[in-house]
C-alpha cells in the first residue's frame, strides 16, 4: 500500500537533511534517518557484525549498538580499520543524543574487551538526533544521524479532529477507593403510611396504585366505629401510592391502607464487610453507579448503622442521593459504589485513561507542538482517574489523556521498532 504523500514528503524531509549533515561531515551521501514516527529498516543504513549501525569514513570505521542483554541499555561500540577490528584503546570517543523536547544525553566511553563501552544507561525510549566524535590516529571523525522510535507527527488540525486531547503531568492527590455492592432505596423521610386515626369503616377511597398525590390531599374517609361520625384522611407527603391494602368496606384498624413514596428522596444501601468497617465514615466521598457502569454520580455517606446482618455480618452505609438522581437510579436497582476511604498525594501522576501499551511497557504519549512520542513508565498506586508515575516521565510533560489509542496505531502502522 502507498504511503501518505504528506508522511513521504515528511520521511524525504528528514532524510535530506540528515543527508546533508552527514555530507558535510564528510560521509558519503547515505539515507541515514527514518521521517517522522518511522522505524528505520535494515535498508535504511549499513549494518556491522554485531547488527549495529556502520558508520564510515575513508578506511576508518565504528559500528554502534545498544546493549541491552541482563543489563540496563549502555552503548557497546566497535572500531574498525580497512574492515578489520581495531583495538578499542586507540579510539576516543563520545557521543551525545538529543531528545524531543531539547534535553540532551552525552556518554564517554571506556575500552573494554573489544569494544567501548559507554559510561551510563541509553534510557528508553531510544529515540533521538546522535553526534558522535570519534579520534583515532590524530584524525578526527564526526557523524550526525536521527535514530526514532514510538514517535509520529499530527497537525494541529488533525489531532483534534481526531479527538486528541493532552494535560500537563504533574502532583495529584489521589483517592483510596474501596468498591461496595448496594442497592436503592426510598429514605425513610420519602416514605408515608396512610393509616385510619381511629378505628371504623372505610366510606369512601379516592386513590389508585401507582397515583401521583400531593400532601394534605385527601385519600379516604372514615366512619369511627366509637362516635359513628366520618372523619377525612389527608395524604402525609406528596409522592406516589406504592401500596393499597384495603378499600371501600374494608374496616380500617392499626394496619396501613396506603403508603406513599417520594421517588426523589432516595439513597443506596452499601452493605460494608467488617474488614472495611473502620474506614467508612459519615461524609466520605462516593461514587455510586448502575451495574451498566453507563450512569455515575458522585454523593456523600450520610449514616453509617451501628449494627451488622446477623447472617452476612456485614453493617449498613447510606449514600445520600441529590433529587435528580431520581431520573436515572430507580428503588430497588442494584448499584455499586467506590468509597474514598482515604487520600495521598503523589508527586507526579497522570490519568488512568491515558496509559496505552508499546512492545512490553506501559506508556502514555509526551506531545511537543505537533511531534508525539512515547514515554515508558514505571507506575505506582492506581485509581481509576490517577495512576502514581515513579519515572520515565518529567514534571510538566504536556501528554495526551484522549484520542492516546490514534497516536498508538499510527506509530504501529508506520512499522515502529527497536532496532539497534
Amino acid at each position: 500500500m502507498n504511503a501518505h504523500p504528506m508522511r513521504r514528503f515528511v520521511r524525504f524531509a528528514v532524510c535530506l537533511t540528515a543527508t546533508i549533515l552527514l555530507t558535510a561531515c564528510g560521509q558519503a551521501a547515505k539515507p541515514q534517518a527514518e521521517g517522522e514516527g518511522h522505524a528505520e529498516t535494515a535498508g535504511d543504513f549499513e549494518r556491522g557484525p554485531h547488527r549495529g549501525r556502520m558508520l564510515r569514513e575513508g578506511d576508518f570505521a565504528i559500528e554502534v549498538t545498544i546493549f541491552e542483554e541482563g543489563v540496563e541499555p549502555e552503548f557497546h561500540v566497535y572500531a574498525y580499520r580497512k574492515n578489520k577490528p581495531l583495538d578499542p584503546k586507540q579510539v576516543q570517543l563520545a557521543v551525545e543524543l538529543r531528545r524531543l523536547g531539547g534535553k540532551t544525553d552525552r556518554f564517554a566511553f571506556a575500552p573494554q574487551q573489544d569494544y567501548l563501552r559507554g559510561a551510563g544507561v541509553v534510557e528508553e525510549p531510544h529515540s533521538f538526533d546522535v553526534k558522535v566524535r570519534a579520534v583515532e590516529g590524530g584524525r578526527t571523525h564526526q557523524w550526525a544521524y536521527a535514530s526514532y522510535e514510538g514517535r509520529t507527527a499530527f497537525s494541529a488540525e488533525a489531532a483534534r479532529a481526531g479527538g486528541v486531547k493532552t494535560e500537563v503531568a504533574g502532583p495529584v492527590v489521589m483517592a483510596e477507593l474501596v468498591d461496595m455492592a448496594g442497592r436503592i432505596e426510598i429514605t425513610p423521610e420519602g416514605r408515608g403510611e396512610v393509616r385510619a386515626w381511629y378505628p371504623g369503616r372505610i366510606v369512601a377511597m379516592n386513590a389508585q396504585l401507582g397515583q401521583t398525590v400531593r400532601k394534605g390531599q385527601v385519600l379516604a374517609r372514615v366512619e369511627s366505629s366509637q362516635s359513628l361520625q366520618t372523619y377525612s384522611i389527608p395524604a402525609p407527603i406528596s409522592g406516589v401510592i406504592v401500596q393499597k391494602s384495603a378499600n371501600v368496606g374494608d374496616v380500617a384498624y392499626d394496619a396501613a391502607i396506603l403508603v406513599i413514596a417520594d421517588p426523589t428522596k432516595l439513597h443506596a444501601e452499601f452493605f460494608v464487610y467488617p474488614r472495611d468497617a473502620e474506614r467508612v465514615r459519615v461524609g466520605q466521598k462516593v461514587e455510586v453507579r448502575n451495574l451498566a457502569g453507563d450512569a455515575r454520580l458522585t454523593a456523600r455517606v450520610e449514616a453509617v448503622l451501628p449494627t451488622a446482618d446477623i447472617e452476612s455480618q456485614t453493617m449498613m452505609a447510606h449514600v445520600h442521593l441529590p433529587p435528580g438522581a431520581a431520573s436515572t437510579f430507580r428503588p430497588g436497582m442494584g448499584v455499586e459504589g467506590a468509597f474514598q476511604v482515604g487520600a495521598q498525594q503523589a508527586p507526579l501522576a497522570v490519568r488512568t485513561m491515558a496509559l496505552q501499551r508499546f512492545r512490553d511497557f506501559t506508556v502514555v504519549f509526551a506531545r511537543v507542538g505537533n511531534t508525539y512520542e512515547v514515554r515508558m513508565l514505571e507506575l505506582g498506586r492506581k485509581t481509576p482517574e490517577w495512576t502514581e508515575v515513579l519515572s520515565g516521565l518529567e514534571p510538566g510533560t504536556e501528554y495526551v489523556t484522549d484520542g492516546a489509542f490514534l497516536i498508538r496505531a499510527d506509530i504501529e502502522k508506520s512499522g515502529a521498532s527497536h532496532d539497534h
